[in-house]
């Protein structure tokens, strides 16, 4: 793990908390954006949650849980107990990807119509310790995204029309840096710091998608 973070799971959510503020770029529910923040709050919630403000329900879940303020937080529907971690170092550069995996609504993007929105299933969380400037941190989102699509592809996994999947209708990728260390312009998967993030994920999305289908049959 990456000196000054901690990642706990259960079956309440998935939380990486931070000795001091990292740097975040996510698609998260709440806080998105380009933020700093010393936690990430990936949270279960039961398949079918209503499109309502999810705001009050990770609140509830952070002063409960005393995790530390400011905090990013994400909706899961997949069971967070099942989350997997996967670590790569390589180049100066530490990755740790956590990812939660539910694949009930998968779908192919750029064929799928738009639909009311319910909670994310595949969330993945990457941390790096090294210093990126804002462009590299959305490089390592696309080429988060990019894994993501792959492994699923490689699964052979197919929405209900029966188009290869690319991701489910909600997902999430949160890459948060600790701002120190080695420091990278990019993060594509050609990149020292985005090949490094790449193969992290890869290793934890692969392993959670098998698992998945293995409980899934």
């Amino acid at each position: 793990m990456i000196p000054g973070l901690r990642v706990a799971i259960d079956e309440r959510a998935v939380v990486v908390a931070a000795e001091r503020p990292l740097r975040i770029l996510s698609s998260a529910v709440l806080r998105g954006g380009l933020v700093e923040a010393r936690a990430v709050v990936n949270l279960h919630v039961d398949t079918g949650h209503p499109d309502a403000d999810p705001e009050p329900l990770v609140a509830a879940f952070v002063r409960a849980a005393g995790v530390p303020a400011p905090w990013v937080g994400l909706l899961t529907a997949a069971r967070t107990e099942h989350a997997v971690i996967a670590e790569e170092t390589a180049c100066g550069f530490h990755a740790v990807a956590v990812a939660t995996v539910g694949l009930s609504n998968r779908i192919a993007a750029g064929r799928a119509a738009a639909a009311r929105w319910t909670a994310s299933t595949i969330n993945t969380v990457v941390l790096v310790d090294g210093d990126p400037e804002p462009a590299a941190l959305v490089n390592a989102i696309m080429t988060v995204t990019e894994v993501k699509a792959l492994a699923l592809m490689e699964a052979g996994l197919r929405d209900a029309e029966g188009h290869l999947a690319t991701g489910t209708s909600t997902d999430a990728v949160v890459i948060a840096a600790t701002g120190r260390g080695a420091s990278a312009r990019y993060g594509g998967p050609a990149s020292e710091m985005g090949a490094t993030i790449a193969r992290a994920a890869r290793r934890a999305l692969v392993e959670r998608i098998r698992d998945w289908r293995e409980r899934h049959p």
